[in-house]
């Protein structure tokens, strides 16, 4: 799937926080950390892609906020993708779909901290 150009940086990243669309309950959580948890052994091929796929992530959002201009971004990629893991988490524990506004509104602190006032 190509990447969504078409919408800045910042709000792609903030989208990691939406709930899910409509109609998809119940709310899962991540399906790599359920394959992870399933497959604890690190060698296991699915447990080893559940990583992989978050590495990926990780990966993708530091180009995301490197383009926004941050002076360590991936430092502040991994505290993006660590609020997502949780909210997706905690959305699925509690069973509330929209659990990720706790984490957008702490993931727009952290840019406020890490990005440049021009953004």
């Amino acid at each position: 799937m190509p990447a969504r150009e078409d919408i800045p940086a910042k709000e792609r990243i903030l989208a990691l926080f939406d709930p899910p669309p409509t109609g998809t309950d119940p709310v899962r959580g991540c399906p790599l950390i359920d394959a992870a948890a399933e497959f604890p052994d690190p060698q296991n091929a699915v447990h080893s892609y559940a990583r992989e796929q978050k590495l990926l992530m990780v990966r993708l959002v530091t180009g995301l906020v490197a383009e926004l201009g941050c002076r360590e971004p991936a430092v502040l990629a991994e505290q993006l993708v660590t609020l997502a893991d949780g909210a997706a988490s905690r959305a699925m524990v509690l069973g509330e779909s929209n659990y990720g506004r706790h984490a957008r509104t702490a993931a727009e602190t952290l840019f406020e901290i890490a990005l440049p006032t021009t953004i």
